[in-house]
């Protein structure tokens, strides 16, 4: 009965989502920005990837995106610039609830747009957008934690909320617009209007009665969709490396421990070609980082149940995406599976990751309101006395 309450009553591993909601959010956010000079090529009117194929291969396979309304260039940006915002707003932390949604928004409509431009890492960003809509990452290192922490300090007398019920009205204002022209329909309009539903559900009752038996019913309802989608990150990142792995066995150069040296030699992933050079002018560190990647990746899922183990495992392979991203300029898809990764983290190491950055933060406003406060230079009164230091 207590483990029945654990997963009814508790949004389990809230350092957890928080970290993956920052972590996901902050990736694709910098991606964005760093892709502003490419991004008509990549998702816009000038890629390869022409609109009128998009259509064709949409309406085969039902994929959601926005960019699909329009094959305009202003109607692009609108887009473009709406994911930047959006995925700053959740790695901050800013309506979570909303901005989830938001940003997954964001996401498919620019990937599904053109699906031939990412990687494995955008694969994982592509999923996990949709995973963090039934997530509570708010609970923690968020703007609507420190909102909630102020709302208590003050015994729920504090100021309406009148943010969100805005939101709530401008999204159904929106849903309405998309739905009457009818440029989305079938399950994806379903699945917006029931999010659109809940969301003002949870609001007339949290309004009504906070502490009533239907507020305990939704929170229950929450609190499992949230461990649900929880346990369901961490089994695709089990799945990621546990597939990985094994077809790395099958293959002839993983099983010679000389597949690392090939792509160190490949132009289009040597950003940095003297240490690709220096690597792989080493056998036996070629054949060990080889059998090794190898070994992690088949052994991660079984190493779950013990924790040393587990994290020993863990730091190997975080190290080994950080190396990925120098060795073979891939930083985004790195960042991705770190931040994958990060779901299996222990929370008491979270909590004093936490300590520590608060601490960090505290530390730089306080110096800089000290710089702040400190008076400047009094104007000398004559030329002898500006050459004169003294101590009032």
């Amino acid at each position: 009965m207590n483990r029945i309450d654990r997963v009814t009553g508790f949004a389990l591993g809230p350092y957890q989502s928080a970290v993956i909601r920052i972590g996901f959010s902050a990736t694709w956010l910098l991606f964005l920005l760093r892709e502003i000079p490419h991004r008509h090529e990549l998702y816009g009117p000038d890629g390869p990837w022409s609109w009128d194929m998009a259509q064709q291969l949409i309406a085969g396979n039902g994929a959601f995106t926005a960019l699909m309304w329009s094959d305009g260039r202003a109607w692009f940006e609108i887009v473009y610039a709406a994911a930047v915002v959006t995925a700053a707003l959740l790695m901050l932390g800013w309506r979570t609830r909303t901005m989830s949604v938001l940003f997954m928004i964001g996401v498919l409509s620019l990937q599904n747009r053109s699906i031939f431009m990412g990687d494995g890492g955008d694969n994982v960003i592509h999923l996990m957008s949709i995973y963090l809509v039934l997530t509570r990452c708010g609970q923690v290192w968020s703007l609507d934690a420190r909102r909630a922490a102020r709302a208590r300090e003050e015994g729920g007398a504090g100021r309406p909320d009148r943010v969100g019920p805005l939101l709530w009205w401008l999204a159904g204002l929106g849903l309405s617009a998309i739905t009457f022209v009818g440029v989305v329909s079938g399950g994806w309009l379903v699945v917006f209007w029931g999010l659109w539903a809940v969301q003002g559900l949870w609001w007339a009752v949290n309004r009504r009665d906070p502490y009533g038996e239907p507020r305990v019913l939704l929170d229950v309802i929450a609190n499992l969709a949230h461990n649900g989608a929880l346990f369901v990150i961490m089994a695709e990142a089990c799945l990621i490396y546990a597939t990985a792995g094994w077809y790395k066995i099958q293959g002839n150069r993983w099983q010679d421990g000389t597949a690392v040296y090939y792509p160190l030699h490949l132009d289009y992933f040597s950003p940095w070609p003297a240490l690709g050079d220096l690597l792989a002018s080493h056998g036996l560190m070629i054949m060990l980082v080889s059998y090794g990647t190898v070994v992690v990746q088949v052994a991660f899922p079984f190493t779950l149940f013990d924790r040393r183990v587990k994290n020993v495992l863990l730091v190997a392979m975080m190290c080994e995406h950080a190396v990925i991203a120098v060795l073979l300029g891939l930083p985004f898809f790195s960042l991705a599976m770190i931040a994958a990764d990060a779901v299996f983290l222990p929370t008491s190491f979270l909590m004093r990751l936490g300590g520590w950055v608060a601490r960090a933060r505290g530390g730089l406003f306080s110096r800089t309101a000290r710089a702040r406060a400190l008076p400047g230079p009094r104007a000398a009164e004559s030329p002898e006395q500006a050459h004169v230091g003294f101590t009032p």
